[in-house]
């Protein structure tokens, strides 16, 4: 099968999901399934919206990828926890976020 344009194109990030759940938040998801592009490269992109007040990001982890976070509009209290630093024990690190903001959170 040969390759076209739209395999590398993806429209509608721009759309906010809707909030109206449980923990308040949306997320809108584009990897290989929807933008065949992306095949093989090892990465992704998704869209997170929150609720104005209380919307929650539960909490994860990311066994196979680094996430990489970049606030367009609002602020965002963001962080995680290391395991198992040597001499160190746990560490959190955590930041509030505004417009243009990016936060990095490793592998792991």
């Amino acid at each position: 099968m040969e390759a076209k344009p739209e395999d590398f194109f993806f429209e509608g990030l721009n759309i906010p999901g809707s909030t109206v759940n449980r923990v308040g938040a949306n997320v809108t998801l584009v990897n290989a399934a929807q933008l065949p592009g992306l095949n093989t490269l090892g990465i992704s992109i998704a869209r997170i919206d929150f609720a104005p007040y209380g919307g929650l990001n539960p909490p994860h982890f990311h066994p196979r990828a680094t996430e990489i976070l970049t606030v367009i509009e609002g602020t965002l209290y963001v962080g995680f926890v290391t395991s198992n630093i040597p001499n160190d024990g746990n560490k959190f690190f955590a930041k509030l976020l505004k417009p243009g903001d990016v936060f990095v959170f490793p592998q792991g």
